[in-house]
């Protein structure tokens, strides 16, 4: 019964199709930055605001990956590089599919990082790097999680007895101890906004 199986890749709907009919051209921003710089808050105002202005977009975040896909790993260096290499490929297929995703992780090292690149593509990956100084990240450590790391209870946490690797050269830089939410979100939307629209007919 094989004979009548036929290869029908050339036929299947491609990211072209889908960024058509979605009306936006596909990205993915790794939004890279410590614990409490903000990262997940712009990516979750930036959802809405690229809503707001007729972008369809998805957040992957540690809320909604490490309590699904990723509740498996732990925060060991092998784990994490686990972690960043099943968000990538997830990004992946959200990309392939024509939405604009939104990845919010410390991913704190260069190596990870590249990783993510090389999975997703240099051409669709843009490297926002959300920095605050560690002071202002502590400040604002609404789960406490600094203040148990200080403490010995959590270890190998990012900033504090273990490394993080800002960006070298980052596709945009937000500082966010001296910009308000509103004016990061307008800039990371600023950058986006021309690598997402399609070109007019």
């Amino acid at each position: 019964m094989t004979e009548h199986i036929h290869p029908i890749f050339d036929r299947l709907l491609q990211r072209s199709d889908r960024e058509r009919r979605l009306g936006q051209r596909s990205k993915v921003l790794w939004l890279t930055g410590l614990s409490g710089s903000g990262k997940s808050t712009i990516a979750q105002h930036l959802e809405r605001y690229l809503y707001n202005n007729g972008f369809f977009a998805q957040v992957l975040d540690g809320d909604n990956i490490r309590s699904g896909i990723n509740n498996n790993l732990s925060f060991s260096l092998e784990d994490r590089q686990e972690n960043i290499r099943r968000i990538a490929e997830i990004a992946r297929l959200y990309l392939d599919s024509g939405i604009i995703t939104l990845n919010s992780f410390i991913s704190p090292t260069v190596e990870i990082r590249d990783m993510a690149r090389q999975i997703i593509g240099h051409e669709d990956f843009l490297e926002i790097y959300i920095n605050a100084p560690l002071e202002v990240c502590e400040s604002r450590d609404v789960k406490g999680l600094y203040e148990k790391a200080r403490a010995g209870q959590i270890k190998g946490f990012t900033g504090i007895d273990a490394p993080y690797e800002p960006p070298p050269h980052p596709a945009l830089e937000i500082k966010t101890d001296k910009q308000s939410l509103e004016e990061s979100v307008e800039a990371v939307f600023q950058f986006l906004k021309p690598h997402i629209e399609l070109p007019k007919a």
